[in-house]
């Protein structure tokens, strides 16, 4: 008697769809490439070279507790009264306990933001480039991210109101803005900002606001969605300890909204999840004792950088981009017809005396089709004088691409 084999059940449509992520998909080749003893300049990843402040290490270094234990799925209170004090102190806005959910990095809380304001089927509208992993958790939700192009040419601020909504329609129910921004380094503007809290007013649209990069501003001022008027109901500021103290592998992140409907659904979320990492919310409490000084010294670092990298790519025969005003990232277009290949080349076939430099690809910071090809993201997390080599190889690259 033949044996039939069971036939194979299929992964699911969302599997499917779910996308690699564009900064981290080509690690493969440069896990490769340093086995072959290549070192590689890592400028693909926000990954900061700045030390963790040694109020974080040393909670961890002296945690002896006999039990690790799960902890409050709301968050540490200690923390939470921790974020409250600074949202008072750097921006003047009075929280409560009920207006935080501390969440399992940023990441946590924007898919919290996205499932506690959207229903699958539901658009939320983004400005491209925008930070390739809404794409993902657009697709863990089932929701579907409607572009607003906008325009290396006019350093990425946004196109006018009556563009933007151009694409609001019956299924919108969200606006998602990052500011400073990822992956353009772009500071929106108070007129800026007012503009989209007046859409979502107009169209009883909540406001999610991406905000883990306002310490590191170069020039313009930070304007927090939570300094609108008549939207705190609609506001819902998503924040991160991972680039503030260079702590991201501490995956400690934020929800922060007045409307405390939204963040009863994301505790409630969390609750699900059990808890947020124990031990880092203690050291993350810590660090918030950090004072203002603290932050300006490593945003000066980060400006002294951005300046360094800016010269460079301008004086790169074909390579255009645009001075960021904030974060620590940069767009540049290259001479090059598709960036995965360029960037996928440097780490496969090319080193200069056993170097190469890893970027991320433009086009996954896209929705649209066909956007970014020519582009590459790159994170100035790296010294300078390790920032100036790498340029060095990236210009050597590019002449030796250009050639083949």
């Amino acid at each position: 008697m033949k044996t039939i084999a069971p036939a194979i059940p299929d992964i699911s449509r969302r599997a499917r769809l779910q996308p690699a992520s564009p900064i981290r998909k080509l690690v493969p080749l440069a896990d490769a490439a340093k086995k072959r003893g290549i070192t590689v300049y890592h400028l693909n990843i926000g990954q900061p070279d700045i030390e963790t402040p040694p109020e974080f290490v040393k909670v961890i270094k002296n945690w002896n507790k006999p039990v690790l234990e799960y902890g409050n799925s709301k968050g540490d209170f200690n923390l939470i009264n921790k974020v409250t004090r600074y949202y008072k102190r750097e921006l003047g806005v009075d929280l409560t306990e009920e207006n935080v959910q501390v969440t399992t990095g940023g990441s946590e809380a924007l898919i919290f933001a996205i499932m506690a304001v959207t229903s699958p089927g539901d658009e939320i509208v983004v400005f491209e480039p925008f930070y390739t992993n809404y794409n993902g958790f657009a697709v863990m939700a089932g929701v579907t991210l409607n572009p607003v192009l906008t325009y290396g040419e006019n350093g990425y601020h946004l196109p006018s109101s009556d563009e933007i909504e151009r694409h609001i329609n019956s299924r919108t129910r969200a606006i998602l803005i990052c500011t400073p921004n990822n992956p353009t380094g772009t500071v929106y503007s108070r007129k800026e900002m007012e503009m989209i809290a007046e859409l979502c007013r107009k169209y009883s649209l909540f406001l999610l606001c991406d905000e883990p990069y306002r310490e590191f501003i170069y020039e313009g001022e930070s304007f927090s969605a939570l300094y609108l008027k008549d939207m705190e109901q609609q506001v819902v500021v998503l924040d991160s300890a991972s680039k503030r103290f260079s702590a991201c592998g501490a995956r400690v992140g934020f929800l922060i909204s007045r409307n405390t409907e939204v963040v009863d659904a994301a505790l409630r979320m969390g609750q699900a999840r059990l808890s947020s990492p124990t031990i880092e919310q203690e050291a993350v409490a810590a660090a918030f004792d950090l004072t203002t000084d603290f932050f300006q010294q490593v945003a000066k670092e980060y400006k002294k950088r951005r300046d360094l990298l800016f010269r460079r790519l301008c004086e790169m025969p074909g390579v255009s981009c645009e001075k960021p005003e904030g974060a620590f990232y940069l767009m540049a277009r290259l001479p090059v017809r598709d960036s995965e290949d360029f960037c996928r080349w440097l780490l496969s076939d090319f080193n200069v005396k056993g170097e190469t430099v890893m970027m991320a690809p433009g086009a996954g910071f896209y929705a649209s089709p066909d956007k970014g090809m020519d582009e590459v993201r790159i994170a100035y997390v790296l010294g300078v004088e390790k920032l100036d080599r790498a340029m060095d190889i990236l210009a050597r690259g590019l002449n030796e691409f250009s050639g083949k």
